[in-house]
C-alpha cells in the first residue's frame, strides 16, 4: 500500500505541475513557431510522466487489492495516451501552419491549449474526489 501511496502522490504532483506551468504559457501568443514548440514539448512531457504515474498508480493499487483504484489508475494512464496521440499530432499540424502566420491557426494553437488544460483540471478533480470517495 505504500508504493500505491506514493505513486498516487506521484500522479497528484505530477498532475497539478502541468496545471500550474501550462497556465501561465497562456500569456504567450502562440504565433511563433518557437512558442508553439515549447508549449508542444511541454504537453508532450506532460503526456509521458501522467502515462508513466498513472501506470505505476494502477499496478500498484492492484497489487494492494484495490481493484476499484486500480482501474481508474489504469483508465488515467489510457488518456493519457489518448490525448497525447490526439493533442500532440494536432499542434504539430497547427505548428506548422503558424509558420505562414495563418490567424486561424494560432487561435486553434491556443484552443487546443486550454482545452487541454481544462481537461487535466478536470483529471485532477476527478482524482482528488475518487481518493476521497475511497477512504484509503
Amino acid at each position: 500500500m505504500i508504493a500505491a501511496l506514493s505513486f498516487t502522490v506521484a500522479l497528484l504532483v505530477t498532475t497539478t505541475y502541468f496545471i500550474l506551468g501550462s497556465i501561465p504559457l497562456l500569456v504567450l501568443k502562440h504565433d511563433t513557431p518557437l512558442d508553439a514548440r515549447f508549449v508542444r514539448g511541454f504537453f508532450n512531457i506532460y503526456y509521458v510522466a501522467a502515462v508513466v504515474t498513472a501506470g505505476g498508480t494502477a499496478i500498484s493499487y492492484a497489487f494492494a487489492g484495490r481493484p476499484a483504484l486500480a482501474t481508474g489508475a489504469a483508465l488515467l494512464a489510457l488518456l493519457a495516451l489518448a490525448l497525447r496521440r490526439m493533442i500532440i499530432p494536432r499542434m504539430d499540424a497547427l505548428a506548422a501552419a503558424i509558420e505562414s502566420s495563418d490567424l486561424a491557426a494560432i487561435a486553434g494553437f491556443r484552443r487546443t491549449h486550454v482545452a487541454a488544460i481544462l481537461v487535466n483540471i478536470l483529471q485532477l478533480a476527478v482524482i482528488v474526489w475518487s481518493l476521497t470517495a475511497a477512504r484509503l
